[in-house]
């Protein structure tokens, strides 16, 4: 008995050999045969891990976290690492790590108006055919962010949202003055304003910000006025159009309707105080006026100028280095975006309207009635100019425009000297 034993347990360990030989020679590790799932996870399950930048390190940090979270407990082939930059050094970062490849993110979050320029450096890659993989249709999204963010017939970023310049008011004031709606137009607005004003309690109809945001305001009053901020091949913002539009906010100021000599965020604090009847400002500061319990509306921002409806607005979208071609990290990429596109109301409760449109028409997104006044401005926003380096040639416009509206300067002057500038850093 004990030789058919002996005999027996060297058969068992030979076959236990075997079956070891077998199974290391049939693993997927440095370029071995791919796994059954097409690269979605290692032979020993570990989790194909994805760097994602952004730059919400505001009060909007949380709720992409959110998704996040959520998106990595909803399966297990992937883990996206999510990462917050300061907002104010972001491009800085981004720059540094997709020139030094050290660190770099594998899918960040760019805004859409940054996309010409790092696509044109070649740092982007199209998103087609990840998009095509995952199922993410094109027409699925808001039309103005896929047009924008579609260069020479290749799409570079798929939008999360769209945020839009937009009309807060402070509702007990209106009622107070006898306003029971929001101003659509130039006329109906500069006669709400003149009923809002008190002077003598140091409250006023509309407070015309110097600074910040007019890097929104500005552009959507040209557009409304019929004027471009570029022509097709030059700067265009020292048109009649552009000039009139200025000439009618510092006109606020003479005539009383605001406080001259405003600093950076003064009409935020006025609006704050209950002394600001109207502000013009993006989606981001729900939050704020949230937390301070203020009693206000949303709204459009009315048709000021004399030509069309429209609005400056920016978008977040979500982009690829080049330098990623893992097949199973963008594999991840698809599978996660895909996500997204429809489990994104984690986002919308920050105050952003989705540029998703099975979100937009889920009935979950039209309950809130903030976030849709701010997408009913999708159909006419427009992002600025789709030119290179747009960031640096606009530059001047909002130091002229600064000295036009404290009165330093005749707004034409202004504009002159702005676009004047421009042309010099176009040329370096």
């Amino acid at each position: 008995m004990s030789k058919a034993r002996n005999k027996f347990s060297m058969l068992l360990l030979m076959v236990t050999i075997i079956a070891l030989v077998a199974a290391g020679c049939s693993g997927n590790k440095d370029g071995g045969e791919k796994p059954a799932d097409g690269g979605k996870s290692s032979g020993s399950g570990k989790k194909t891990e994805i760097l994602f930048w952004s730059p919400f390190s505001g009060s909007d940090g949380p709720f992409m976290k959110k998704i996040v979270d959520k998106y990595n407990g909803s399966q297990d082939q992937y883990k996206v690492n999510f990462v917050i930059q300061p907002n104010g050094e972001y491009y800085k970062q981004l720059d540094v790590a997709l020139s030094t490849g050290k660190e770099s993110p594998d899918m960040m979050i760019m805004h859409v108006d940054q996309v010409p320029t790092y696509a044109s450096k070649d740092q982007l890659q199209p998103i087609d055919e990840i998009a095509a993989g995952a199922g993410i249709n094109k027409a699925d999204f808001a039309d103005a962010a896929t047009t924008y963010s579609t260069l020479d017939g290749k799409w570079y970023s798929i939008p999360l949202d769209i945020h839009p310049l937009v009309m807060y008011y402070n509702k007990d004031l209106f009622d107070k003055a006898g306003i029971s709606a929001a101003p659509t137009n130039r006329t109906e607005f500069d006669d709400a304003v003149q009923k809002l004003t008190d002077k003598e309690k140091g409250v006023y109809g509309y407070v015309v910000p110097t600074l910040w945001p007019q890097q929104f305001i500005f552009p959507t009053l040209v557009w409304q006025n019929g004027g471009e901020l570029w022509n097709g091949t030059d700067v265009a913002y020292n048109s009649p159009e552009a000039v009139e539009m200025v000439q009618w906010l510092r006109g606020m100021v003479d005539n009383g309707v605001s406080p001259g000599n405003v600093q950076q965020d003064g009409e935020n604090t006025l609006f704050l105080q209950g002394k600001n009847a109207i502000q013009f400002n993006g989606p981001w500061m729900k939050s704020q006026f949230d937390e301070a319990g203020l009693n206000y509306g949303v709204a459009p921002v009315p048709q000021i100028g004399k030509a069309k409806q429209a609005v400056f607005a920016g978008s977040h979208g979500f982009v690829i280095p080049k330098s990623v071609t893992d097949a199973a990290k963008t594999a991840g990429i698809g599978d996660f975006l895909k996500y997204v596109s429809t489990n994104s109301m984690d986002w919308a409760e920050s105050g952003q309207a989705l540029a998703s449109k099975p979100m937009l028409e889920s009935d979950a997104f039209k309950a809130l009635t903030f976030q849709n006044n701010v997408a009913s401005a999708f159909s006419y926003v427009q992002f600025a100019p789709n030119v290179l380096n747009w960031g640096t040639i606009s530059e001047p416009i909002w130091g002229e425009l600064n000295n036009a509206l404290l009165g330093k300067k005749d707004a034409q002057k202004a504009l002159d000297d702005a676009a004047a500038k421009s042309k010099q850093a176009m040329k370096k």
